[in-house]
């Protein structure tokens, strides 16, 4: 009997994850997986666990760099309906992890409630920006939250309250396997009002990123004091490239691929940039990205 049999209407074997993330590139899934239910995604996760199979999540993969070598075991996507919604229940938007975070964003501004406008012109899904507390120079996510329901890497479901949660730069306690669903409590306010904070919003992220290139977001974090874009231009490292795979000079903190970069040129950039910046510098550089 195949390990997987029962769930073959969800999985598929050797999916290429490349199609899946920003950057276009890594190799493939063992298998993937997009389950149309929580008892489909508890049933397979209790089943990989038994076979010693390692599961991971894919989000919106924007903030994603996946090996040149693949992925062992298998990756779920959560992009069935039942992992998207958004309901809205006077002050507080209850969304599913796999929601595109913008989706909640336009749900909450149409309602009148404030707090995660501020946050409009991030990628990714909610779950991914629960995961990493996504923010912008104005706000983060995490400080709206009320609760998570999360799935354990054993299959079992948890809710996970205000008191439990922890929130840092670009981290959050959320570390479970999935976050199948987020309570967020907002404030009152005119829908015109946060329209036009919003839209402000919007100009000030799109100004903030390359145009019309084919780009990784954010490399590195911004470390105490300072940005990881202008520690990088001092570095003098605007335009180094390793392959096919360049610092971008507008905006040093985004990498650009170009025709048959590899994701090994990523990684060989990032490091670059990492040994650079620390010897003329002083200053370590951190990773935003996740690398699989």
């Amino acid at each position: 009997m195949p390990p997987l049999s029962g769930f073959e209407h969800i999985v598929r074997a050797r999916e290429p994850l490349a199609q899946h993330t920003w950057f276009r590139l890594g190799g493939a899934a063992d298998y993937f997986a997009e389950p149309t239910s929580i008892d489909e995604l508890s049933g397979l996760v209790k089943r990989c666990a038994e076979l010693g199979w390692p599961v991971r999540l894919l989000g919106g993969g924007s903030n994603l760099l996946v090996r040149d070598e693949g992925v062992p075991g298998v990756v779920v996507r959560l992009s069935a309906g039942s992992f998207r919604h958004t309901t809205v229940r006077e002050s507080r938007i209850v969304c599913g992890g796999g929601a595109k975070l913008g989706h909640a964003i336009s749900a909450a501004v149409g309602q009148g409630l404030a707090g995660l406008e501020t946050l409009v012109g991030i990628p990714g899904t909610v779950g991914g920006a629960l995961h990493g507390n996504s923010g912008t120079e104005v706000g983060d996510i995490g400080p709206w939250t009320e609760s998570a329901t999360v799935m354990l890497r054993t299959g079992e479901i948890v809710t996970r309250q205000r008191d439990e949660l922890r929130f840092g730069y670009r981290a959050s306690s959320l570390d479970e396997l999935a976050i199948l669903e987020a309570s967020f409590q907002l404030e009152r306010e005119s829908p015109e009002v946060l329209t036009k904070r919003m839209q402000r919003q919007w100009i000030i992220a799109k100004a903030s990123q390359p145009a019309g290139e084919l780009s990784m977001g954010c490399i590195f974090k911004n470390p105490l004091g300072a940005t990881a874009a202008a520690l990088i231009e001092q570095a003098g490292l605007k335009g180094s490239r390793s392959g096919q795979v360049e610092i971008c000079g507008a905006h040093p903190n985004f990498f650009i691929s170009g025709t048959g970069a590899t994701s090994r040129d990523v990684l060989n950039l990032i490091e670059l940039v990492r040994n650079q910046v620390q010897s003329r510098l002083g200053v370590t550089l951190s990773p935003q990205i996740e690398v699989w």
